[in-house]
């Protein structure tokens, strides 16, 4: 890819991995697990969403406290482990290979960035927890803006404070509806599919699809 800048990439399912809190309780959960965890995430975007068309702001981590309770009464489970849930939530694990691209790629002359749903505490923490504390330049939070992504205002944040062209940066979600967001407001997307998921008709497509992000390391030698 020429011309690239800077290189965004969204937080929550993209670096990390957003059912590995479940999973960690998936002994206490029991199978239902990965449902569970798959409708949490759900509920989760879809209050977001929500939020923003109605003008009700909550910040992601009320949200994600506010979708975690429906979805452990829908799965009927015991709601002595929401605190537990929470906590780990703060703590998510990195994709495999995470830690290994992203060092690689700030050894390069690219602007490294986060821009998330996430308020700054929970990214902070999520980033410290992960020992990626030196990687990147700048997380931006969607607070900054007071509303949620696919808001045309939050893609403009990297661009006001890096002062160029949405077409260098490569923003990177392996959120479909995130990547259309981040291709309508003019950003160059790349779609990181892990799951061979079929993208969204929604006008705007990826200017790249990759299945993880070992590959960024042969788009961006």
């Amino acid at each position: 890819m020429k011309n690239i800048k800077a290189i965004i990439f969204d937080a929550y399912g993209t670096l990390f991995d957003v059912n590995s809190a479940a999973e960690k309780c998936k002994n206490k959960i029991g199978n239902k697990w990965e449902s569970f965890a798959n409708y949490w995430r759900t509920t989760q975007l879809e209050y977001t969403w929500l939020r923003s068309l109605m003008g009700r702001h909550k910040d992601f981590w009320q949200v994600t406290e506010d979708s975690l309770e429906k979805s452990m009464k829908v799965f009927e489970i015991d709601f002595i482990m929401k605190s537990e849930l929470l906590n780990l939530y703060k703590k998510l694990s990195t994709f495999i290979e995470v830690p290994n691209v992203l060092s690689s790629l700030r050894k390069k002359s690219f602007k490294l960035a986060i821009l998330s749903n996430g308020t700054p505490q929970l990214l902070n923490e999520l980033v410290d927890s992960n020992n990626l504390e030196n990687i990147f330049d700048d997380i931006f939070s969607i607070e900054e803006v007071g509303i949620f992504k696919p808001s045309s205002k939050v893609y403009d944040i990297p661009v006001k404070k890096y002062k160029i062209k949405k077409k260098e940066i490569a923003f990177l979600s392996a959120n479909t509806w995130d990547v259309s967001g981040g291709g309508n407001y003019g950003y160059t997307s790349i779609w990181v599919n892990r799951n061979k998921n079929v993208f969204d008709n929604l006008d705007c497509k990826p200017n790249k699809e990759i299945k993880n992000l070992n590959q960024l390391l042969e788009m961006f030698k």
